[in-house]
């Protein structure tokens, strides 16, 4: 009798124990992570699927099965296999990570005509990666569950002396990553990238990666089970197999030191993360532009903290964004990047750059290329929006309400927009449960890992339109304390609520009295008035009232509109609606008493399943400025217009 094989999939394992290749389906059983199964009626069975759950508990406490081996940043520098293309799946649709009582992992074929395996992904369809398996096939418009995808491929010039990883950009949201036929890891979390080391399990020719990819929602993923954007389920984002040395420098982190800044001196100051057992005794920063060469020590821990000189840096900003070649070696590794310096701070009711006050000229995002529709991934996906919000005259974007692409952060960079970006701390979030904040302290580590280097982003935001009850509280206050302890160069925000019931809207004053403010540098707050209760006209009898001396972000506001509706002002879906609800909000918000940014709500229509108002809405959000055609509203002039004028 054979070990038994088993997968995980969300909490649950599932055990094919059986006496060759070709299990009875009888016998597959399936259990909650940390429970027993029902006792089976066959001792022996049983008691291999006892052997199996301590075997699998092992695994998991040291990290095999869950987790990432190590960060990888800036993969795109170093010397990679491209692995996007078109890959074999097939549909697990009871998630039992097999078909017939097989694990897809193993690539299984018929060994003659008598063998029964009940799937083939050499015969099998195929779905582009990356990308959204929702929009590539009709059946799987609407589907949640999972999906095995396959890529075979060769590896030229396997060398002894290197490492490989696997590395994914983002699969939504739990993916089991395998090569071989043995599983190397597996990863929760739609948004973030992760890397696998497959070193001992590759071979020159014939490999097949097999990645299972499971969308499901729950109650205690982040996000929960309801979400007002499109649920993509697959590989989203880009998959390369990357090669480093067998010591190499797995992250980095460079900012500008702030206190120097203010005395007028240039600093930089950072850190280098080494992974591998023959670690160098110093490591080689270089930044040819600024003069700077510098040999750093190395610690026997493989990380090392540094603080350099830059004469005559230039800052970054909107107005110039300039970026520097830096390069960074130790060993026989070596990787660059390019990167901008700048500091970001508050002051009273002012955010300040580079010690300057700026005003944020912003506007929300999804992630999506809405002409084709789909979740964004390429470098053409980020051009088309932040050419859009640049035509706007924003010079700050909101990236709802997940990590976006790596892609866009990055043009971000080098065009001058100004980032926030954020999890999905959003609606039904398991608050009192230990293991969501885990995740999320976990899906922020990657987030900040992935872009700690890029001038661009400024703010950290930890939740969206979240009711103020302990259990939230004291979560929050944990993460934004996380999040303080690894990244102390951006400031932390969150969308929060007003204390007011929606309604009616009695009360002439606003108050926001949320006890996560505390926590944060910037308030921010979501306010739809005009289009969720009261008619536009109401705005002009609002103020509002803060119990902080912190500045302000208006992080939504707005209301929905189908491009090519006409009518009056009061005619509820046209874009004549929309415009005035712009004029009226925008004046109200002017009044604030530290007003620092806006970010209405939002850039271009999205996909929804919420909404489905027939011949308006048909599965769109329709509160965009420009549509799923490309195609600009009425209220796109009026923010415009209002932004030349700040």
């Amino acid at each position: 009798m054979r070990p038994c094989s088993a997968g995980p999939q969300g909490d649950r394992i599932w055990l094919f124990p059986g006496a060759d290749g070709n299990s009875n389906p009888d016998t597959i059983v399936s259990f909650e992570a940390g429970k027993f199964p029902v006792e089976s009626s066959k001792p022996l069975q049983y008691m291999i699927m006892r052997i199996c759950l301590s075997i699998l508990s092992l695994l998991g406490s040291i990290g095999l099965l869950q987790g990432q081996d190590v960060f990888i940043s800036n993969p795109q520098s170093r010397t990679a296999t491209d692995l996007n293309g078109k890959w074999k799946y097939v549909i697990d649709l009871y998630e039992t990570d097999g078909m017939g009582g097989m694990p897809v992992y193993r690539n299984a074929r018929a060994r003659d005509k008598t063998d029964r395996v009940e799937y083939s992904l050499d015969d099998a369809q195929t779905l582009w990666v990356p990308g959204s398996w929702n929009f590539q096939k009709p059946e799987l418009t609407y589907f949640e569950g999972a999906v095995w995808y396959r890529r075979t491929f060769d590896v030229e010039d396997l060398s002894a002396n290197k490492r490989y990883f696997v590395y994914v950009g983002a699969a939504n949201y739990i993916a089991t990553v395998t090569l071989n036929g043995e599983i190397v890891g597996r990863h929760e979390g739609g948004f973030t990238p992760f890397a696998f080391e497959v070193t001992d399990h590759l071979k020159e020719e014939g490999n097949f990666l097999i990645i299972g990819v499971n969308n499901n929602r729950r109650a205690d993923y982040i996000p929960a089970k309801v979400t007002d954007w499109f649920n993509h389920g697959g590989i989203t984002r880009d998959v390369m197999l990357v090669e480093v040395p067998e010591t190499f420098i797995n992250n980095y982190f460079l900012s500008l030191d702030k206190e120097t800044l203010k005395s007028g001196a240039r600093r930089i100051s950072g850190k280098l993360e080494l992974n591998g057992s023959h670690r160098p005794e110093t490591a080689r920063i270089r930044i040819p532009e600024l003069g700077v060469d510098e040999t750093i020590a190395v610690d026997p821990e493989g990380s090392t903290a540094f603080s350099i000189e830059a004469e005559n840096l230039e800052l970054w900003s909107p107005g110039n964004p300039k970026l520097y070649e830096v390069s960074l070696s130790a060993g026989e590794d070596r990787v660059t990047d390019r990167i901008g310096f700048r500091t970001i701070e508050t002051r009273g009711k002012q955010i300040l750059l580079n010690g300057e006050p700026v005003f944020l000229k912003g506007i929300c995002l999804h992630d999506e290329n809405p002409i084709r529709k789909d979740r964004a991934h390429s470098l053409d996906d980020a051009r088309l929006v932040l050419g859009w919000a640049q035509e706007l005259g924003c010079n700050f974007i909101r990236l709802a309400h997940y990590p976006h692409q790596e892609n866009i952060v990055r043009l971000a960079d080098e065009m001058g927009i100004l980032l926030w970006e954020e999890l999905p701390l959003y609606w039904g979030i398991d608050w009192g449960n230990p293991a969501v904040l885990e995740k999320a302290k976990a899906q922020y580590r990657e987030l900040i890992n992935r872009d700690f280097n890029r001038a661009s982003s400024i703010i950290w935001s930890i939740a969206n339109e979240t009711a103020t009850i302990p259990e939230r509280n004291a979560f929050l206050s944990s993460l934004a304390d996380f999040i303080r302890s690894i990244d102390d160069t951006r400031l932390i925000s969150a969308a929060c609520k007003k204390d007011q019931e929606a309604d009616g809207h009695p009360d002439s004053v606003y108050t926001y009295n949320d006890p996560i403010m505390e926590k944060l540098d910037v308030i921010s707050f979501n306010e739809y008035l005009g289009w969720y209760g009261g008619l536009p006209d109401a705005c002009r009898e609002k103020t509002f009232s803060f119990g902080y001396d912190k500045p302000v972000i208006v992080s939504e506001f707005g209301g929905g509109a189908l491009q090519g509706l006409h009518g009056d002002k009061l005619t509820r879906w046209s874009e004549e609606f929309q415009a005035w609800l712009y004029v009226e909000s925008l004046a109200m918000f002017d009044k604030i008493d530290g007003l620092a940014g806006l970010t209405p709500w939002i850039l271009v229509d999205f996909m929804s399943p919420l909404r489905q108002l027939p011949d308006v809405q048909d599965g769109w959000n329709r509160k965009g400025l420009i549509s799923e055609r490309g195609e600009k509203k009425k209220a796109f002039y009026v923010l415009k217009d209002y932004y030349e004028s700040k």
